[in-house]
This record gives structure tokens, sequence and C-alpha cells, in this order.
């Protein structure tokens, strides 16, 4: 089988049967590290996400598709056709990995249980994602990631102090979870290598956004109470927030008692660091109320670069906030690589985020556009599984394959 490119998981074959958000993005993620992932979609319409936009591509693809999708070759599989389940099982059987997020009665019908696939496929680590798993008073509903974070309290914590809760302006649920699902997926790939079983791995939007809830979580559990929204503040933190400057606000991130003595400093107020209301942090969040105004009234009096380059002289994290376009054009984004070009055979290319990890020896790299629906039916039908001309014109004729 021809590689893309190679990298720490090249010669793994991975078939991403899932729609959407996490599956896919799980998939890509490990296509980025060198893994071979064959995209599966019904003909007729593939991923939900074709169709999300505006915007698309100058070629058409939409932006949600374009997401998460690059590197990945496409093939067009009809599930409803006993033909076409056979050519999805044929695949599963040279394959190492299968992502899906299949209803649960659909993954019985295709008989793609965790038992099912372990006796069936004994080699194969297979990822399946959903809303809310395979167990509890949820188990059967669907889940979109805002489901998830309001049913996961992550909402009731994120937006202003005072108001409604608000989502994360980001399908956070989605992508936690495909990055659950990837380090997973890489924990049972090493158990398989060492014993030669594969496993199932299962892994929900709901799950995964408890898990993002982290030290809240904690102090909920500790403390007993109901947290609070904060807006941009920290709960515990103090001072850690946006601030305004004289042109515009700027975030600080005041870590420790040391940070605060220099911020003190910066601020031509060195009494502040020995104030007993301020000298701690625990001290600085009891009287948040009283510190925080006499922070912002020194703020404004400087633009914000220029506050901004004295913080990062004496130590203290502090940023800008930037707008996304901003942030992906910034000097940073550019020297990081993190926004690259793709292209395709016949000419089309778009921009794209890149990888995110970078490896000394064997790099993550993203190269190609998404497929079209299909476009590499009949290369991977002829690579993967050896079917000759003939055997793939008597499957396109049943419609089992476009």
């Amino acid at each position: 089988m021809t590689e893309l490119r190679p990298g720490a998981l090249t010669g793994v074959l991975v078939i991403d049967a899932s729609r959407v958000l996490a599956g896919p993005y799980a998939a890509m993620l490990l296509g980025d590290l060198g893994a071979s992932v064959v995209k599966v979609e019904q003909p007729g319409g593939g991923d939900d996400t074709r169709s999300w936009g505006p915007p698309f591509t100058e070629a058409g693809v939409s932006a949600y598709y374009l997401a998460v999708n690059r590197g990945k070759r496409g093939v067009a599989i009809d599930l409803r056709q006993d033909a076409g389940r056979g050519v999805f099982d044929a695949l599963l059987r040279r394959a190492d990995v299968l992502i899906e997020n299949f209803k649960a009665p659909t993954r019985e019908a295709f008989n793609l249980s965790g038992e099912a696939t372990g006796r069936r496929f004994p080699r194969l680590v297979h990822a399946a994602i959903s809303g809310f798993g395979a167990t509890g008073a949820y188990a059967s509903r669907p889940g979109y990631d805002n489901v998830a974070q309001a049913a996961s309290g992550l909402m009731s914590i994120t937006g202003p102090a005072e108001g409604e809760p608000h989502k994360v302006g980001v399908a956070v649920s989605d992508l936690a979870a495909g990055l659950h699902a990837a380090v997973a997926i890489l924990a049972a790939l090493r158990h398989r290598d060492a014993t030669g079983v594969g496993q199932f791995v299962e892994v929900s939007l709901f799950d995964a956004s408890l898990g993002l809830l982290a030290n809240v979580a904690s102090s909920a559990l500790v403390s007993g109470e109901k947290p609070r929204r904060w807006g941009n503040a920290h709960p515990s933190i103090v001072p850690y927030q946006m601030v305004r400057a004289a042109d515009g606000p700027l975030m600080l991130a005041v870590g420790n008692d040391l940070q605060f003595r220099a911020l003190s400093t910066i601020l031509e107020e060195p009494a502040w660091a020995d104030d007993p209301r301020f000298s701690t942090n625990p001290a600085r969040v009891r009287h948040r109320e009283a510190l925080i105004p006499m922070i912002e009234e020194r703020f404004s009096r400087r633009p914000a670069a220029d506050w901004l380059a004295a913080l990062a002289v004496a130590g203290i994290p502090a940023g800008p906030v930037r707008t996304v376009p901003e942030a992906l054009f910034s000097p940073e984004a550019a020297q990081r690589g993190m926004v690259v070009e793709l292209a395709n055979a016949d000419g089309t290319s778009a921009r794209a985020l890149g990888p995110v990890p970078k490896l000394s020896k064997t790099p993550a790299r993203a190269e190609s556009m998404p497929p079209r629906l299909g476009e590499h039916t009949d290369e991977v039908l002829r690579e993967v599984l050896a079917y000759d001309d003939a055997r793939i014109a008597a499957l396109r004729a049943l419609a089992a394959i476009a």
C-alpha cells in the first residue's frame, strides 16, 4: 500500500467510518503521525459536514470538513447492502484501527459490537465514539457537542459572571473526545504489538467533557459547593484575567507570589507585594474586589504593547487578546508552522491548520486536501484488497460502492 508520508505510525492502516468532528479528528491526528487513513462514507451524501457551510473553498470543500479530514483517502461504500458490508469487513480484516460513531442499533446491525469485533477481527483496535457512552441512562441518546457541554456542567462555568451559561466558542467536547480516542488507540496499539490482541476502545463526549472540568471538578468534589462563572477571571488565582490597557485588552496570568511582586514593581506600586491583603495568592483571592480595580487603573495609563514588553522582560505570563485571523497570521503561528497549504493532484489547494505536536525523528505532516466523496474507492480496493477491475465494476453495478 502506498504511504502518503513517513512517520511514527507508518504502516498502520486506519479505517475512519466516523462522521462530523470527534472521530474524524482522532483519525486525522493518527494520519498526521504517519498512519494511512481511509475515510469510509455513504454514497450520495457522505459526511454531514460536507454541507456545513458557508464558507467553502474555491473547489467547493466546506471549511468544516476541511478542518478534520485532510491527509485521508476517501472511499464510498453502501453499508446498507450486504455487498457493501462485505467490502467493509474485508477492509477491517486488513486494518489496524477502526474509528466509528455509529448509533448502538447500527453497530449491532453491522455486527460491530465490541465483543463481535474482538471475535471477528482479533488484532483490530476498535474505537467507538458516542454522545453518552454504551451504559447509563442516556446510553441510547444521540449527542452533539453543545448537548455534552450542557449536560456535563461545562456551560455552567463558562460565560460572564452575571448572565446565562455559555458554550465554549469551539466544539471542545468533540475535540476532547477525539484527543482521548487518539491517545487510547495508541495505547491499544502498544498493547496489541506486545500481545497480538486488539481491543475495544469507548469514548463519549459526555465523559470527555467531565474530564475537561479538571480542577473545577476537583474543587466541587472537595468543597461540595457549586462552582460559579468567573468570566475572564479565575476562581483561585489572582490576578489571572483580562485587563484593559489604554488602547485595548490584554490577558494577565500571575501564577505565584514572586510574579506578583514583579508585577507590583512594574506598576510602580511595590508596597502591594508586602500588603497583607495581597502578599499571598490566598489573600489576593479573598481581597480581589479591592486589588483588581487598582490593577486595572494602573494598566489604563499605557498602551498594551508597552505593558506586554515590560511583562515579558519580568517573566510574567501575559499576551494580547487577538481575533482568530490575528492569531492565525501572527509571527508565532508562522514560526511554529501552524498554518499550512494543502494541495491536491488536480491543482486545488487551501490553507488549513497544521499538526500541533513537533516530533524530532518522525515529524508530523499535513499535506493533502480532504478527499472528494469516493475519490479513492478504486485505488483503495485495488491496493488494500487486491480487487481487480472486474470485481470493482461488479460492485459498482450493484451500487455497493461509488
